[in-house]
């Protein structure tokens, strides 16, 4: 495990990136770090740049324009850097399923490491599966 990985697991940083979300995935998360539920007492911060961050939160369908820009934001970020799918529509595309202008969920495009399901998901949720990910990583079984 290197030093990144390692302060990964006691302070997480996300970067947020809709890829053409309804908005309530994104109210989901940011309502995370409201005092409410208040994420940043473990370390978790949201980010403005994915140079500096360690997980890329991913919400959305996933249109056209938005996975070329997927792509190069995966690209840019440091690695390892880890990526959370969060509700339906970045799982499978949901109810834009048939639409011409999303032709692949979020995981044919970056690997994807944790899936949140829900519409939207719950924060005790959102907060449940950053959680998993940081198991994952301590156990050594996350991919990168």
């Amino acid at each position: 495990m290197n030093i990144k990985t390692k302060a990964l697991l006691k302070s997480p940083w996300i970067f947020h990136l809709s890829t053409g979300s309804c908005n309530n995935c994104d109210i989901e998360l940011l309502d995370c770090l409201t005092p409410r539920f208040d994420v940043e007492r473990f370390g978790i911060q949201l980010v403005g740049s994915i140079r500096h961050a360690d997980i890329l939160v991913v919400t959305g369908s996933g249109n056209r324009q938005a996975m070329e820009r997927v792509k190069l934001v995966y690209e840019q970020a440091p690695k390892p850097c880890f990526v959370v799918a969060i509700g339906e529509c970045s799982l499978s595309r949901g109810m834009f399923i048939d639409s011409y202008n999303c032709p692949l969920p979020i995981d044919k495009v970056i690997p994807v490491d944790i899936y949140i399901p829900g519409c939207p998901p719950k924060p005790e949720a959102i907060i449940a599966g950053v959680v998993k990910l940081i198991e994952k990583v301590k156990q050594g079984a996350a991919k990168k």
